[in-house]
């Protein structure tokens, strides 16, 4: 493969907003990009409605190996050897995670950092999915600032060591890195 796109340790990072088209088109991505295919789930099952969200999900691809891993994503994804594309989805359930787990914004964002340093000592491509928050409603909780907050700070980080970037808006998705903003 080679320093192609193809080649391991690049990141790919797919936001959007929710319902937007961001996960499917990382799956699509990730088959176009190698055979050997991990899933990083960071969801986790809380209630009913999220474990029938999980099962549909895990439906839609049979062709993924799946690790779940709500918070240890830099552990995670070191122990991947086996792989030519890892997907991990979704970076708002980790900061989320991470949050119920007691970390502050320092915290969280020295987990951002682990998880980018493994991702480019990979041996893969990695594309990540993440939620847009700060596009949506103001929350009305000071929880629900600090989640924007830390979720905003983990895409800042995550975007500046992207190799690719990609936005999923309506439906649509905009390759903004590398550059000219292309639709697709």
């Amino acid at each position: 493969m080679g320093g192609d796109e193809m080649s391991g340790g690049r990141i790919v990072l797919v936001g959007g907003g929710a319902r937007s088209g961001k996960s499917s088109f990382a799956l699509r991505l990730a088959r176009e990009r190698g055979e050997r295919r991990v899933f990083v789930a960071t969801a986790k099952v809380t209630d009913d409605d999220m474990a029938a969200r999980i099962r549909r999900h895990r439906e839609e691809r049979p062709d993924f190996r799946t690790i779940e891993e709500p918070i240890a994503l830099a552990s995670a994804v070191r122990t991947i050897t086996d792989a030519d594309v890892v997907v991990i989805d979704c970076m708002t359930f980790f900061v989320s995670s991470l949050m119920l787990a007691g970390h502050d914004g320092d915290a969280i964002l020295a987990h951002v950092d682990a998880l980018v340093a493994a991702l480019r000592d990979a041996p893969f491509t990695s594309i990540l999915v993440t939620n847009e928050v700060g596009m949506s409603v103001h929350p009305p909780t000071e929880l629900g600032r600090r989640f924007q907050d830390y979720a905003g700070w983990c895409n800042q980080r995550l975007s500046r060591a992207a190799d690719e970037v990609h936005l999923a808006v309506i439906g649509t998705i905009l390759r903004v890195r590398p550059s000219p903003v292309e639709a697709m």
